[in-house]
């Protein structure tokens, strides 16, 4: 991988990745798979899979932040153990640990108890924020990257990368997302960006790679921007959570 190819690590994700998908480096996987196929014959499907399959192969300990635009900090453990992501909050951030499983079909998404047992997450709970922030349960779980109804709609540059711009529309109304776009680096197989739109087409949510920093020699998620958009009000910004990584627990 060339030095300036970096790996995003949390969402979200998602989110956006999250995922956008939050825990574990995707350059080396998603790059290979994008160097075997031919232009002509590379798909959604072939970039997806190797997102999701580069999240599961990821052992790790981070240790992040949620920090609101009001000031409001929620510590965390983000902790990658395979086909298993681990968001531990700290003090003084309420006590919660969510858990995502990562599996070939769908991703898992569990409430961890002070006792160790886990409790699922329903879909009445996806669209709920974690602590009030602009990340949602969903966020966490990157369902996104399961979606079969994918497609490359473009080539774009973000922030002088070039990038793949797939467009992902929701099976069934179990999302608080109607479609999502989602900017995957051609070079690196990073994700660099991604945007949830609602039922009547409108922009909701914003998750975008502010920086990334390097840390014993690998390259990780610095700073990421999640912005709540009001529809309603010309797209404005309603609210903004930057997700952060400060270091690697050794």
């Amino acid at each position: 991988m060339k030095p300036n190819a970096f790996s995003w690590r949390i969402l979200a994700t998602a989110a956006c990745l999250a995922a956008l998908a939050p825990a574990a480096p995707f350059a080396s996987t998603a790059a290979r798979a994008a160097e075997a196929a031919q232009p002509n014959n590379l798909n959604a499907a072939d970039i997806l899979r190797a997102v999701r399959e580069a999240q599961a192969g990821k052992r790790q300990t981070l240790r992040g932040q949620l920090r609101t635009s009001d000031g409001k900090i929620f510590p965390f453990l983000l902790t990658s153990d395979g086909p298993r992501i681990r968001y531990q909050f700290q003090p003084p951030a309420p006590a919660e640990t969510v858990q995502v499983r990562l599996n070939d079909e769908n991703s898992q998404l569990e409430e961890i108890s002070n006792g160790g047992n886990s409790e699922r997450l329903t879909p009445a709970n996806f669209d709920k924020k974690v602590l009030g922030t602009d990340l949602a349960y969903e966020d966490l779980a990157l369902r996104f990257l399961y979606w079969s109804r994918a497609r490359i709609s473009d080539e774009e540059t973000i922030k002088t990368r070039r990038a793949w711009k797939l467009r992902l529309d929701a099976p069934g109304r179990r999302s608080q997302y109607s479609t999502v776009l989602l900017w995957v680096d051609k070079e690196s197989g990073a994700l660099l960006r991604a945007e949830g739109y609602d039922e009547a087409g409108q922009l909701v949510k914003k998750f975008e790679v502010v920086s990334a920093q390097k840390i014993d020699g690998a390259w990780y998620l610095k700073q990421m921007r999640i912005e709540t958009v009001d529809p309603a009000n010309d797209g404005r910004v309603k609210s903004r959570t930057y997700l952060e990584i400060k270091d690697v627990v050794r």
